[in-house]
């Protein structure tokens, strides 16, 4: 064989190999989406009780993320289901600012998710269906640690099929951002990762949550306030005639709480409020109108005549296993805000991160915890003088 000839056949070879390895790649990447979309649907089927599929999955190899497009998990099998989750589109993607830290984890935003949680035990329907299940499968999806979290344009319903009529309380327009959820910065702080959400209840109410936590842990540490706002009450007329056998004919509703947890202890309070309120529909029957008409009146005896509110506290405290809510505190606040201090339609700031531990504080915590508190009487004084120059 000639010299050109075995030269000819050797660049052949030279060429041949990365052209047969480029076009293995781009075939590869052409089924990657495909790839990935029968993996997450293979861990959806394989969730005892519950019933799931993907709709499409989009690969973003150059940002390093990938987009599932119509995902949902139902409760049941497959002739048989009760809607649960619904995630349209979930972005999830290298976070690359933690990166500079040293960390690998994901950011994760999802648009419109839907969460739908029905109150009755629907074991019969869906088999032996276990929360832990389909928690950790949904984290399996996810190959890296979760850092960064947002919602956009969410909703969470709780519902009660068994109710006459069903009893449906949820919240739309949910937006939530929660970050550094794997301690990437900041780890020298208890609480590490601010969380923050807002939404719209049903009756058109104003939600609002934020504080701090510390999933790192084993059992989660937290300090978080909720509260819900002008609500209309007529909203809830489905569950109170279901459990107290009253309805509203016109009124709002406030919510208001603190909570608390350390090491797996537990402290805060709930403050539901009234204002306004008046009972008795002009549809009801003689005897619902009689009992309204009952209610009605210890309504007007224990509520604020100078704000016309009905509310009262309930502190609870314990153990996440055994919670325990006071009920001697609970009855003395009802007339404390009728007969001598009327509660305000806000949280009231009186649970701190420090009630919930049950042992002495180390020097790191006490450290950081005097560290909040400075930040805390920062911020009151330059309110109080950003309200003195208004």
């Amino acid at each position: 064989m000639s010299e050109t000839k075995k030269r000819s056949r050797f660049k052949k070879k030279r060429y041949t190999v990365p052209i047969i390895i480029l076009i293995l790649l781009i075939a590869f990447r052409l089924y990657l989406p495909t790839l990935v979309k029968n993996n997450i649907n293979k861990v959806l089927a394989n969730i005892p009780g519950y019933y799931g599929q993907v709709e499409d999955v989009d690969i973003a190899l150059i940002r390093g993320a990938y987009v599932i497009n119509g995902m949902y998990l139902n409760k049941g099998t497959a002739e048989s289901q009760v809607p649960f989750l619904n995630f349209p589109k979930s972005d999830i993607s290298i976070e690359w600012k933690s990166l500079f830290k040293g960390k690998i984890v994901s950011e994760i935003i999802m648009t419109s998710p839907e969460v739908i949680y029905v109150f009755e035990d629907q074991k019969e329907e869906s088999g032996d269906a276990n929360v832990d299940d389909w928690t950790k499968a949904l984290t399996d999806i996810v190959p890296i640690d979760i850092n960064h979290f947002e919602v956009h344009d969410g909703k969470v319903a709780f519902v009660q099929l068994t109710a006459e009529p069903n009893i449906d309380l949820q919240i739309d327009k949910l937006e939530l951002t929660a970050d550094n959820l794997r301690n990437v910065v900041e780890k020298d702080r208890i609480l590490p990762s601010p969380i923050r959400a807002t939404g719209v209840s049903m009756g058109n109410g104003k939600v609002a949550l934020e504080g701090n936590m510390n999933l790192v842990k084993e059992i989660p540490d937290m300090d978080l306030s909720f509260s819900l706002q002008d609500a209309q009450v007529t909203a809830l007329n489905d569950f109170t005639r279901h459990y107290a056998g009253i309805d509203f004919e016109s009124g709002t509703f406030g919510l208001f709480s603190e909570i608390a947890i350390a090491d797996g202890h537990l402290v805060g309070y709930v403050k539901p409020l009234l204002t306004d309120t008046k009972l008795i529909g002009k549809e009801d029957g003689f005897l619902g109108v009689l009992w309204e008409g009952f209610v009605g009146l210890f309504k007007f005896i224990l509520k604020n005549q100078g704000t016309d509110t009905l509310a009262t506290k309930v502190p609870f405290e314990g153990d996440l296993n055994n919670v325990e809510a006071g009920v001697w505190p609970t009855v003395f606040n009802i007339f404390e805000n009728a007969w001598i201090k009327a509660f305000t339609s806000e949280t009231d700031n009186d649970i701190e991160f420090k009630d919930a531990f049950q042992e002495n504080l180390t020097r790191e915590q006490k450290r950081e915890l005097r560290k909040k508190e400075r930040e805390k009487r920062r911020a009151e004084r330059k309110k109080e003088q950003e309200a003195r120059k208004g």
